[in-house]
C-alpha cells in the first residue's frame, strides 16, 4: 500500500533554523573555539567570535576565502581580531563575504608557543532581502520630493530671471517661458524617478534569484521501504543530483523523529537507487507521523538539510544494520550530561556527556561511530530547529576535508583515534539559536553497538 507524500522545505541551509557555525579545533599548539555568524544577505558581513584558552597569544588573524577554486589560493590581507578588554582570551572580528557559496574563515594564531592555522568552512548564502526601515524610507522619500521640486524651481528661475539685471521684474514672455521650462523639467524629473523605480525593481528581482531556495524532498512509504526523492526549487543551475559527496562514508544521513513521541528516534543512511532518489529499509517502527531531516553535502562543500513529514502505518521491519541506529541504550548502562548551567540563546556552550557502565564507572570498549567519537542531533520541540553535531562542532566533515586539502580530502584527517585512546566522555560545542525546549540525542558506540542518550535542554533569553 502506498501513502501520500508530504512535502516541506527547509527553513535554512545546513541544518534547520540554526545558521551559526560552531567549531572546536587546533591552530597548531592553540585550541580555538570558533563561532561564525554568517551573513543573511550577500554581499554581507560575517561576525567572528574566538575563544583561545591558552596563555601567550600575541595576535589572531582572520581571513575569508572561498572554500575551493582559484579564490581559495589567493587570500586577501588578513584582518586582526580584536581582543576583549574584559576577557583577554576572547576575540572578535568581522569579514566580508562577497558571493554566495561555500566559504572558509582562516584563523591564524601567533604567540609564545609559535604559530598555527585552522580553517572553518562557512555556508554563505543569501537568506532574505532586507526591508528598508520605514523611518529611513520616509526621510529618503521626503528628500527625493524636495530635490525634485528644487530642480523644477531652479530651472524655472534660471529661465525667468537668468539674463535680467538685478532688481528688474521679469517680463511676461519670460514668465511664460519659465512655466514651459518648469513643465518640461517636471516631466523629465518624473521620467527619471519612474525609470529609477524600474531599475530598482529589476535589481531587486535579480537579487531575489540568488536568495537561497533549499532542495525539496518528497517521502513515500511502501511496505518496509521509505523512498526519498529530492526536488529542485530553481536555485541550483543543474537539474541533476550527481554532485553529492560522502560525509562519514554516506551520501545521506537521515534522522527520523516521531511527531507525537520524540523518544522515537532513528539515525539512518539511505542508499542511492537513481539520480536524486534514495531508499531506506525501515526498522520496526510504530504507526504514526514522523519528521524527516536529511543531511547531504555538495561537491563544493555546501551542506544542506532537507525536511519532510510522512505517515508510517507501522512497520514490522528488520534489525538495524551497519551504521544505522535508534534511540536505545544497553541494559544497565546509562548516559549522563554535565550540568550546563543556564543555557542562553546563541551563547556558545560546551555540552559534556558520559557513558557509564552498570557499576557507574566510565564505560570501556568504546569505538568510533562513523569515524568520530560521537554524534548528536539537536531538535526543538516544535521542529523549528534541527542541527547535526560532532565533537568538532556543526561543520560537516566532508566540508572540513575540502578546507584542509581540496585536491585530496580526507574527511577524518586529524580525528582518527584508536580504541585504546577513546574515552567514554564527549563534548559538543554549540549555541542554541532560539529560546524553547530542546531534545538532544547523543550517540556513542561501545562494543559494536550504538548507545543513544536522550536529554532535555531549556534555552532562555
Amino acid at each position: 500500500m502506498k501513502f501520500a507524500p508530504f512535502l516541506l522545505t527547509a527553513t535554512a541551509f545546513a541544518h534547520v533554523g540554526s545558521p551559526d557555525v560552531y567549531f572546536d579545533g587546533q591552530a597548531g599548539p592553540y585550541r580555538v573555539y570558533v563561532t561564525v555568524r554568517a551573513p543573511q544577505v550577500i554581499p554581507g558581513v560575517a561576525e567572528i567570535e574566538l575563544r583561545i584558552p591558552a596563555d601567550g597569544v600575541d595576535v589572531v588573524k582572520i581571513t575569508p576565502t572561498p572554500l575551493t577554486g582559484a579564490g581559495a589560493k589567493f587570500a586577501p590581507t588578513p584582518d586582526i581580531a580584536t581582543r576583549s578588554a574584559q576577557d583577554p582570551k576572547f576575540y572578535t572580528g568581522s569579514l566580508w563575504m562577497m558571493s554566495s557559496g561555500s566559504w572558509q574563515v582562516r584563523v591564524k594564531v601567533e604567540g609564545s608557543r609559535g604559530e598555527g592555522e585552522l580553517r572553518v568552512p562557512v555556508p554563505a548564502l543569501a537568506q532574505r532581502t532586507l526591508e528598508m526601515d520605514r523611518t529611513l524610507g520616509g526621510i529618503l522619500t521626503g528628500l527625493m520630493v524636495f530635490l525634485a521640486v528644487g530642480m523644477v524651481s531652479i530651472f524655472g528661475a534660471a529661465s525667468r530671471e537668468g539674463k535680467l539685471a538685478p532688481g528688474l521684474e521679469a517680463p511676461s514672455e519670460n514668465v511664460r517661458r519659465a512655466r514651459l521650462v518648469m513643465a518640461g523639467t517636471a516631466v523629465a524629473v518624473v521620467a527619471i524617478v519612474y525609470l529609477g523605480g524600474l531599475w530598482w525593481k529589476a535589481e531587486a528581482a535579480g537579487y531575489s534569484r540568488i536568495v537561497y531556495k533549499p532542495l525539496g524532498m518528497k517521502a513515500t512509504v511502501e511496505g518496509t521501504a521509505l523512498r526519498l526523492a529530492l526536488e529542485h526549487t530553481g536555485w541550483f543551475q543543474s537539474s541533476r543530483f550527481d554532485d553529492l559527496i560522502p560525509d562519514h562514508d554516506h551520501l545521506m544521513h537521515l534522522f527520523v523523529v516521531g511527531e507525537g513521541d520524540p523518544e522515537r528516534f532513528w539515525h539512518l543512511h539511505p542508499r542511492t537507487i537513481s539520480d536524486g532518489v534514495f531508499e531506506q529499509t525501515l526498522p520496526e517502527m510504530p504507526a504514526g507521523r514522523y519528521r524527516l531531516f536529511a543531511d547531504i553535502v555538495h561537491r563544493g562543500g555546501l551542506p544542506e538539510t532537507m525536511v519532510a513529514t510522512v505517515e508510517i502505518p507501522g512497520v514490522a521491519g528488520g534489525e538495524l544494520i551497519g551504521d544505522d541506529s535508534g534511540a536505545s541504550i544497553a541494559e544497565g548502562y546509562r548516559m549522563t550530561m554535565d550540568d550546563p548551567g543556564t543555557v542562553r540563546v546563541r551563547e556558545l556552550k560546551l555540552l559534556t556527556f558520559r557513558l557509564l557502565d552498570p557499576a557507574g564507572r566510565p564505560a570501556e570498549g568504546m569505538e568510533l561511530y562513523l569515524g568520530m567519537p560521537a554524534h548528536a542531533a539537536v531538535l526543538r520541540d516544535d521542529f523549528a530547529v534541527f542541527a547535526h553535531l560532532h565533537p568538532t562542532g556543526t561543520v560537516p566533515m566532508a566540508s572540513l576535508a575540502l578546507a584542509r586539502d581540496p585536491a585530496n580530502p580526507d574527511p577524518h584527517a586529524g580525528h582518527a583515534m584508536t580504541p585504546a585512546q577513546l574515552p567514554s566522555e564527549v563534548t559538543f560545542p554549540y549555541g542554541f539559536p532560539q529560546t524553547g525546549r530542546y531534545k538532544m540525542y547523543v550517540q556513542m558506540k561501545r562494543a559494536g553497538k550504538v548507545e543513544t542518550g536522550v536529554f532535555d535542554i531549556k534555552v532562555v533569553e
